[in-house]
């Protein structure tokens, strides 16, 4: 799974010849945290979502460096079994870096509307343009990397990883072959602070937006 999965994707989805033919949408999401999970993915886009196929994102790296204030956002988690509200919560990021092949992930083709839409789900991150960092048959690739306000090389006192948002993203990854959940882990390095199961106790949630972390 790679590029031969993208080169099949690409020659499903060639546009039918002649001169008038529409042209392949050429913009495509670098995925490679939560929106690797396709049902996550498509909660969010509101349609089936078939992935184009994996790649890696060439001089970044992937950390657990984004952080939410859990207490005074749109969302608010408790302990699952303590009812213990944690401070913040953590969430997969990307870092530019020298010489390094990067994280792995999967490329999601999108349309400009929809690129809009993960804006509204990636509210503490920034759009970042990466395509002369992949390797992919598309003109334009996206991703997103946590805003400045949001960035958090070392993780706040008190700070957690909410379970679901691992287990959707290790699922996502599993799907793809044991050896991208392999390299997934070998890109990223341990989850840096405990991993609790949490309930969702304050709801401000925008539709389609993540509602389990």
């Amino acid at each position: 799974m790679g590029s031969e999965f993208l080169s099949e994707y690409l020659q499903r989805h060639q546009p039918a010849s002649g001169a008038n033919a529409p042209s392949l949408t050429s913009l495509a999401l670098f995925a490679y945290g939560s929106l690797v999970s396709i049902p996550s993915a498509e909660a969010t886009l509101g349609r089936p979502v078939e992935q184009a196929g994996t790649a890696r994102l060439a001089g970044w790296r992937r950390r657990w460096s984004q952080v939410r204030d859990n207490r005074a956002t749109e969302k608010t988690f408790a302990h699952a079994e303590t009812g213990a509200v944690p401070s913040h919560c953590l969430g997969l990021n990307i870092q530019r870096v020298l010489d390094d092949d990067g994280p792995n992930g999967v490329l999601i083709e999108i349309s400009e509307a929809e690129l809009d839409r993960l804006d509204a789900r990636e509210i503490r991150y920034g759009r970042v343009e990466v395509t002369d960092a992949v390797a992919s048959g598309f003109e334009r690739v996206v991703t997103f990397a946590a805003k400045p306000e949001n960035f958090a090389p070392t993780p706040p006192a008190g700070a957690v990883v909410l379970a679901p948002y691992l287990r959707a993203v290790e699922a996502g990854f599993s799907a793809l072959g044991p050896d991208q959940l392999e390299l997934f882990r070998e890109t990223t390095g341990p989850v840096p602070v405990e991993v609790i199961d949490a309930v969702l106790v304050r709801d401000e949630i925008p539709p389609g937006n993540p509602r389990d972390w």
